[in-house]
Order: C-alpha cells, then structure tokens, then sequence
C-alpha cells in the first residue's frame, strides 16, 4: 500500500520530501503529498518507510488502504 499524508496534520516542514528514494512525496497547495504510483513503501531501499521515519507529527504519514501494497520486483 502507499503512504499517504494527512493534510490536516502535515506542518509543512519537508522533511520527508528529500528522504524518499522515489521522489514520491511534493508540496501541493501549502502541504506535502504523495503520489500512489510512486510510493514503494520504501522497500527495497530502506527497512522502514523514510517519510514515517522522519515526520516530527505522529501519525502524519499512514497508509492508504486505497491502494495495494507494493510488490517488490
């Protein structure tokens, strides 16, 4: 599944933008967010996904149940 960004809780800070490997995450209208089709959950680069890891505001970054979860090649 993809991550994705509670908009209402997002600080704006960038953070997590420079720390994802898939250059998944930008700034739309005054906070961030993630692209589904980009987002690999971080696997295959990192034991945990980087925007979870590096968001000051607990529970900021979730998964979107929207999507499937990502299928490493």
């Amino acid at each position: 599944m993809a991550y994705r960004i509670v908009g209402s809780q997002c600080t704006s800070c960038s953070a997590c933008e420079a720390e994802c490997p898939n250059q998944a995450i930008s700034e739309r209208g005054g906070t961030f967010v993630i692209e589904p089709a980009k987002c690999t959950e971080c696997i295959g680069h990192f034991d945990t996904p980087q925007c979870v890891a590096v968001c000051p505001v607990d529970d900021t970054c979730v998964i979107d149940r929207n999507y499937p979860r990502h299928q490493a090649p």
